[in-house]
């Protein structure tokens, strides 16, 4: 039987596949005047679908699907003005709309951070494919704290499975060792 639980709409019916070349494009917030218009000049890495408490998610989404990109690839290129930072206490400034409350970017001002340097952006909302696809699912677990129940976590661990998205309870293996080696080269046990 097809599993039939909704992780989020990019993914749902199944992960495209990033475009050879892809240069970029253009993310908009969910107005329908003077909407938000950001410009990513690039591919993305690292997408995958996220499912903690501070991402910005569709309407009836379990997780979120977020990427990062340089943040000099980063530009705000219309109606900027509406723009504000969601949780100024967080890691992660996310800069969203206050009209329609989509997040645009999320932008690390620690420079001591292990991604300083790296915004965090949701291609979902570009009009244009060839974006990096999702790999893996990160801080699964979480998604109990947003109002799943506990008792659809093997489902949804599988559905995330059939759609070659391993679940995480943090980030990705290869995430985790870049953050502890630079907590590692700050400390100085690596050089």
């Amino acid at each position: 039987m097809e599993n039939t639980v909704k992780i989020h709409p990019a993914v749902d019916d199944g992960i495209k596949p990033a475009r050879d070349g892809f240069a970029g494009g253009t993310l908009s917030c969910a107005c329908t005047t003077d909407t938000v218009t950001v410009a990513l000049d690039g591919q993305t890495a690292h997408n995958h679908v996220c499912g903690c408490t501070q991402c910005w998610k569709p309407a009836g989404a379990l997780f979120s699907q977020v990427a990062v990109i340089s943040r000099d690839k980063v530009n705000v290129t219309a109606h900027a003005e509406k723009l504000a930072v969601v949780n100024p206490n967080a890691t992660i400034k996310r800069h969203a709309c206050k009209q329609c409350g989509v997040h645009m970017y999320g932008r690390i001002e620690n420079t001591a951070h292990g991604f300083y340097g790296l915004d965090f952006v949701h291609t979902e909302r570009s009009p244009e494919s060839g974006w990096a696809a999702p790999t893996f699912a990160a801080f699964v677990s979480s998604i109990i704290e947003a109002g799943a129940k506990p008792e659809a976590m093997p489902a949804v661990r599988a559905r995330l499975v059939e759609l070659a998205l391993p679940p995480y309870d943090c980030l990705s293996p290869a995430l985790m060792d870049a953050l502890a080696t630079h907590a590692a080269k700050l400390s100085g046990v690596l050089k």
